[in-house]
């Protein structure tokens, strides 16, 4: 249990304070959203990237999170036709299975959990589901070929992207950030974190209508929570993947879905009540699912 005191409980609590002041205040997220995407998070992932030593280890990440994308995408597709469902609810399963909360969720924990050297690989990871779920994501949303154009305006229109190119640019090239520039940039980016923990919490609580549909939410839930991280093990076991990289990648693969599906749900129509409820309760569980995991790998 002493795992859940000291690292779910706090990320948790932070979740609920967000989740609280969205019920009390009812603030705008989407602005909240955008100064986050826009300010925050591309300081983190430029500074954190920047200062990365480049291995094996995000060769593995990129391998991995394509991997897992297209065994998920399977999965449903099987159990779509199974269980007969119809295009939107195949789309809606593959929306809250397929893409995790690797971002503001996964990031914290894997911090407080496996320590300040897994943040270069969590963050990595992080960019590169963002830019997946900003093109797939947005695809199966819509589920046509205007949903392809849309999405990579979509992946280029995100500022993380372009902080991860920088890193890689200012890596390389013999000139050095200047100190004030820099150290503005780590301290803007070291707030990103606990923005995005708040801001999940006020996603959450945004959620205005749930759709329990049990039989598509148990198997979204056992897909996400438990198959997921299982198809992960199976990849490090297979690939001798190190320690470090391993408790990366499983902790990114028992995340809850994606906040961020319920509105392409919304937006593209997608069943988006049920995407919400799938969201809800994937995140609800993973505060006991996660509890054990860690309490295994940690």
């Amino acid at each position: 249990m002493g795992l859940f005191f000291e690292v779910v409980l706090p990320i948790i609590a932070v979740f609920g304070v967000g989740f609280l002041l969205q019920r009390i205040r009812v603030l705008d997220v989407k602005s909240i959203a955008t100064v986050s995407i826009y300010i925050f998070l591309p300081a983190l992932v430029f500074t954190s990237l920047y200062e990365a030593e480049y291995n094996q280890g995000f060769t593995i990440i990129i391998v991995f999170a394509f991997f897992l994308l297209f065994m998920m995408i399977v999965i449903n597709k099987m159990l779509a036709r199974i269980f007969k469902w119809k295009q939107t609810v195949e789309s809606a399963s593959i929306l809250t299975t397929a893409f995790m909360n690797g971002g503001n969720y996964g990031v914290p924990v894997i911090i407080y959990s496996v320590g300040e050297a897994a943040l270069p690989y969590a963050i990595f990871f992080m960019v590169l589901q963002s830019l997946v779920m900003n093109f797939f994501g947005v695809y199966y949303a819509s589920k046509g070929t205007s949903g392809i154009s849309r999405a990579v305006k979509t992946i280029f229109k995100m500022p993380a992207t372009y902080a991860a190119v920088l890193a890689f640019i200012f890596q390389k090239i013999p000139w050095e950030i200047p100190d004030p520039v820099y150290s503005t940039l780590s301290m803007v980016g070291s707030a990103a974190i606990p923005l995005m923990m708040v801001m999940l919490g006020m996603q959450l609580a945004s959620i205005t209508s749930l759709k329990f549909n049990w039989q598509i939410i148990s198997s979204a839930v056992i897909i996400r929570m438990v198959i997921s991280p299982i198809i992960a093990l199976l990849f490090i076991l297979a690939l001798d993947v190190n320690t470090l990289i391993g408790s990366v990648l499983l902790i990114v693969a028992a995340m809850p879905s994606a906040a961020t599906t319920t509105m392409y749900a919304i937006e593209f129509d997608t069943e988006p009540d049920l995407v919400s409820s799938i969201t809800l309760v994937t995140t609800l569980i993973s505060v006991l699912t996660l509890t054990i995991l860690l309490n295994v790998i940690v």
